[in-house]
């Protein structure tokens, strides 16, 4: 029997009769792997899953705590989604460009986890804004984001790069690493604890495939080599999946993602941007546009040094694709409801006649 406990599982919640709980370990098309107190079984969603679920972030992911109706001679079957304490989303555009987007979905990515672990390498690809961008997320998220600059082997001077991060995001832990030759590792093991959950965030090819391995203590994922042309990876990990560390710590590795759309940010603006958000409080007026209007607390900051303009674009431009995100989402929603409404009256119409 297995300790679901160990699994970062706790019993809050009743369990039906006839139920299990388990937690989904890997996903594959429509079939999930979900580790239960009988071990490993293999499972999919039950048929009125799909009828009841109203949106994508009601399906179940990597992570997620789940009843089913265990079946030991076929697939399991999965009955109810539980409550999620944290929540990675990106905002699924579905292939098309932010100015020509036919569709804004949410999809998560992981769910239940500890720590955000948003990993780039130290080399010409490094990118403070992207970085920037995925820790509005993982505040959002409600996890604790910390970011891991990989490759530190192989960069000249790692120091500035790290302070730069610093600057950028003070309150969160930047830790410079290699997983080639152990440096900085040792840092990492406070993060590493029994029934703690790290989901890895990052592009292809930052070294999330090589560091899970140095971790599990053994070659669990492929490493391939990124191009020397432009320092950016190709794929390795081509879905998400939950591992067990030795340590009793569990790492939920995801594929690369270049980019990262903003899906509702509202909390993770104002945490990762707390001392912007605190300058607005201070304006003469509510409303105030930061431009040209009397006793504007941004202005004057701007002015006298203590908030760079560099941050402040920034946080200028996650605000605008967060509004245009919402926005289009919004209209989707009501689009799909108004939808919906005329499918139930056409029903009730003809059962009239």
């Amino acid at each position: 029997m297995i300790n679901l406990e160990q699994y970062g599982y706790i019993p809050t919640i009743p369990v039906p009769e006839g139920l299990i709980p388990g937690r989904i370990t890997d996903h594959h098309g429509s079939h999930y792997t979900i580790i239960t107190a009988q071990g490993e079984v293999s499972a999919v969603l039950k048929g009125t899953y799909y009828h009841n679920a109203e949106l994508r972030e009601d399906f179940p992911c990597i992570g997620d705590f789940v009843h089913i109706l265990y079946n030991d001679s076929g697939p399991s079957l999965i009955s109810a989604l539980l409550p999620r304490k944290t929540m990675f989303s990106r905002a699924d555009f579905s292939g098309h460009a932010i100015g020509y987007v036919k569709t804004v979905l949410e999809q998560v990515v992981a769910a239940n986890f500890d720590y955000v672990f948003i990993m780039t390498s130290l080399n010409y690809d490094f990118n403070i804004s992207r970085i920037i961008r995925y820790i509005t997320q993982a505040h959002q998220s409600r996890g604790q984001p910390v970011v891991i600059l990989t490759k530190a082997d192989l960069a000249d001077d790692y120091g500035s790069l790290v302070r730069s991060v610093e600057k950028a995001a003070p309150d969160v832990p930047v830790h410079a690493v290699s997983a080639h030759t152990g440096y900085g590792l040792d840092a990492l093991s406070k993060y590493f604890q029994p029934g703690k959950t790290i989901v890895f965030l990052g592009m292809s090819g930052v070294g999330k495939s090589s560091l899970l391995n140095v971790l599990m203590e053994q070659e669990v994922m492929t490493v391939k080599a990124i191009r020397d042309d432009d320092s950016r990876g190709r794929h390795t990990t081509t879905h998400r999946q939950l591992f067990m560390l030795p340590s009793g710590a569990m790492v939920i590795d995801t594929p690369g993602m270049r980019e990262l759309g903003l899906f509702d940010v509202d909390y993770g603006l104002s945490a990762g941007f707390a001392d912007i958000e605190e300058l607005t409080t201070q304006c003469r007026f509510s409303d105030c546009r930061h431009q040209t209007e009397p006793k504007c607390a941004i202005r004057a900051a701007l002015n006298d040094g203590s908030l760079s303009y560099e941050h402040w674009e920034r946080y200028q431009a996650m605000k605008r694709e967060s509004k245009f995100v919402d926005d289009k989402s919004g209209y989707l929603r009501e689009k799909r409801d108004f939808g919906k409404s005329i499918a139930v009256w056409n029903k009730q119409r003809k059962k009239k006649a």
